[in-house]
């Protein structure tokens, strides 16, 4: 059983939430305008949003996360809500 953890730390490691990210493609005031904030708040945000504006938003981050053995730098749609579904187990963990 050490093994199959072992591997699935190495498939999925701990995300660092607190990396740059820029939420782009969603409104800010009058203009559509990224935002460069942390990745937790970039992913909190984007839950906030419409989901017109969730459907076009890209999430771009400093460093690529691995989830399930791929390395990702820049998430939409589904992607966004996996970090979500991340971030809220996390939370839920603390």
């Amino acid at each position: 059983m050490a093994e199959a953890t072992w591997y699935e730390t190495m498939r999925s490691p701990p995300i660092n939430w607190r990396m740059s990210a820029a939420l782009e493609n969603v409104p800010r005031g009058d203009e559509d305008v990224a935002e460069v904030t942390s990745l937790e708040a970039a992913v909190l945000a984007w839950t906030l949003l419409d989901p017109d504006h969730r459907a076009t938003a890209i999430l771009t981050v400093e460093h690529p996360v691995q989830i399930d053995g791929s390395a990702t730098q820049s998430f939409a749609g589904e992607g966004i809500a996996s970090l979500v579904e991340r971030l809220s187990a996390r939370i839920a963990d603390s």
